[in-house]
């Protein structure tokens, strides 16, 4: 091929790719260098890099940095490790298969927004939602779950949500998994832990960590659960990066601190990511 023409054809891929991620990217670091309070616009001027040590500084920045490690781990090892139970357990033919997948996927379909007024309102209420009316039927005190564990809470959300993707990804993989081996390992009489450790799992490597790479980058940027429910709160308790920059940008009202807090959710996103390329290259190598 012509390698002029060869340029033409990707031209309009290269623009895309500059108006939708490198134009954006260049306002929040220009916004970041600046004192842009929109209550005081014209106070505005270039400030270096005080945004970013007011936003470090911040006395809510540590927790939130902490909270958004804790939230991410627990989520990734919950979703995983009960997909897999999950995936493993309805992995073999007994009637109305199809209709329990359907219900076991269905929860990845609901909105966030949806999926935490669901909690918040029908399940961990203290006063009407299940878990009050199941503490009372046995004589117990009923908890106020986002009150007394509001980042758990969060965590027990986002985990019903994203367990089903867990699930579709490994279900996916065991359906692609040589029977003859498995018939092979049963004849010579492997137990389930010796199956499931030298046939199973070296056939999930690849979709475990692919799972554990997608769901890390989307939990990175949780928000709408803690929005819902618990506003960050009580105090910086369910605070992460995420609400941290709209409690900067939209609470705050200020602009360029919110942009050196976007920057810094950046640099810990490509930490992530390069460690999580890193994983899958390694999975799809052993692979």
């Amino acid at each position: 091929m012509n390698p002029t023409l060869s340029r033409w054809l990707q031209a309009p891929s290269i623009v895309v790719l500059l108006l939708w991620m490198i134009v954006p990217l260049s306002m929040t670091i220009y916004f970041s260098t600046i004192r842009y309070h929109l209550l005081y616009p014209d106070r505005s001027g270039f400030v270096g890099l005080s945004n970013y040590e007011f936003f470090y500084t911040d006395p809510s920045f540590w927790p939130a940095i902490v909270n958004t490690l804790i939230l991410v781990g627990s989520v990734l090892v919950i979703s995983v490790v009960l997909g897999l139970a999950i995936a493993l357990l309805i992995d073999r033919n007994f009637k109305g298969r199809g209709i329990v997948r359907v219900m076991l996927i269905s929860p990845f379909f609901i909105m966030p927004t949806v999926n935490a007024l669901l909690w918040k309102n029908m399940i961990m209420n203290p006063i009407y939602g299940l878990s009050a009316v199941a503490a009372m039927a046995v004589g117990a005190e009923p908890v106020d779950w986002l009150s007394e564990y509001p980042l758990w809470s969060i965590i027990v959300m986002v985990s019903w949500q994203w367990t089903p993707f867990a699930i579709l990804i490994f279900i996916t993989s065991l359906q692609s998994q040589d029977q003859e081996q498995k018939e092979a390992a049963l004849l010579d009489g492997a137990g389930f832990w010796a199956r499931f450790f030298y046939l199973t799992l070296p056939h999930l490597a690849q979709p475990i960590a692919i799972v554990v790479m997608i769901q890390m980058i989307f939990h990175l940027s949780i928000f709408a659960e803690i929005f819902v429910t618990t506003g960050g709160g009580p105090g910086n308790e369910s605070t992460n990066l995420a609400f941290l920059i709209f409690a900067q940008a939209l609470q705050g009202f200020d602009v360029g601190v919110a942009s050196a807090g976007g920057v810094f959710a950046i640099i810990l996103a490509n930490i992530v990511a390069i460690f999580l390329v890193r994983l899958v290259g390694k999975s799809l190598a052993a692979s």
